[in-house]
């Protein structure tokens, strides 16, 4: 049976559609690959992608992707809300038909080496493929981001690269690879423009900060919108449900006198954490996936 992946790398530019779509082109029209998704941020000033494919082919054009990124993207001129310590700042790896986590492992290992001895870039294996716990959490390895990164892997012991040089590739930074199970990127707006009180919830909701063991979170200013909001990933929405954690925000940001104004999904999102959240606040008693339309369909 046919083996299936998804790849969802995150690029460090969201402002210049023009570079975006060249990167994307590395997807497009490509025998065993589809392309199911992309987004560009202008205040996070990063990309998303999202593709599916066979795990040899969807490799070939990731590492085409890379090539294209450091062709296209300077860090040292890169500016944006969200943290990033490369121009192809992530790229995960997930099992998704007739494929496991030991499979998406591989990918990664393979895609890394060869991107690593192509173009130079450094790359650090992060989540299921870790090679060691500090580098588990995409946070740790990020942390100091693009313009610390040269002075933090100094230490060898700690931050040497998996694959690629011992240092940071001067315009395109490191990049974090790995495999990781499907996680569900959930931004809440705030209306307030006091980024420091997003910043303040999402201390409380995630993880490292005692809250809910499977979100990460972080406070971020959208320039553009004058807004503040708290950006996260959950990464278990089985575990730590999305509405679990829209109405703890909601919760929270009520002691700054504060409300939600909206809240948003950056990529795709699987339907039964959206259903999760229907079944929750329509208080549907006895419900079943099957009884989803689509869900009989397909």
């Amino acid at each position: 049976m046919e083996k299936i992946l998804e790849c969802v790398p995150n690029y460090s530019e969201g402002r210049d559609l023009e570079k975006v779509e060249k990167i994307v082109d590395c997807f497009r029209g490509k025998e065993g690959v589809k392309l199911l998704d992309y987004s560009s941020d202008e205040s996070h000033n990063r990309s998303v992608v999202t593709v599916i494919g066979e795990p040899e082919a969807l490799k070939a054009a990731v590492v085409e992707s890379v090539g294209k990124a450091i062709e296209l993207i300077d860090m040292t001129k890169h500016e944006g809300q969200h943290p990033r310590m490369g121009c192809v700042d992530v790229i995960p790896f997930i099992p998704i038909r007739n494929t496991t986590v030991e499979d998406a492992d591989a990918i990664a290992k393979e895609t890394a080496k060869e991107a690593a001895e192509k173009f130079g870039q450094p790359f650090f294996l992060y989540e299921k493929s870790a090679t060691a716990p500090h580098r588990e959490n995409l946070a740790s390895i990020r942390k100091g981001q693009f313009e610390g990164m040269a002075e933090k892997m100094k230490d060898q012991d700690m931050w040497k690269p998996d694959f690629g040089p011992e240092t940071i590739h001067p315009t395109g930074g490191v990049t974090a690879i790995g495999a990781r199970m499907p996680l569900v990127a959930f931004n809440i707006n705030l209306d307030t423009s006091d980024v420091e009180i997003a910043s303040a919830i999402a201390k409380k909701i995630r993880h490292i900060g005692g809250g809910y063991r499977y979100v990460k979170a972080m406070g971020v200013m959208l320039e553009d919108r004058n807004v503040a909001q708290v950006s996260m990933n959950l990464t278990n929405y089985e575990k730590s449900a999305v509405y679990r954690v829209f109405e703890t925000v909601k919760f929270e940001a009520r002691r700054y006198g504060v409300n939600v104004i909206g809240s948003e999904v950056i990529g795709l999102v699987p339907m039964a954490a959206l259903i999760d959240a229907a079944e929750y606040y329509l208080q549907i008693e006895n419900f079943d996936m099957n009884q989803v339309l689509e869900t009989r369909l397909f």
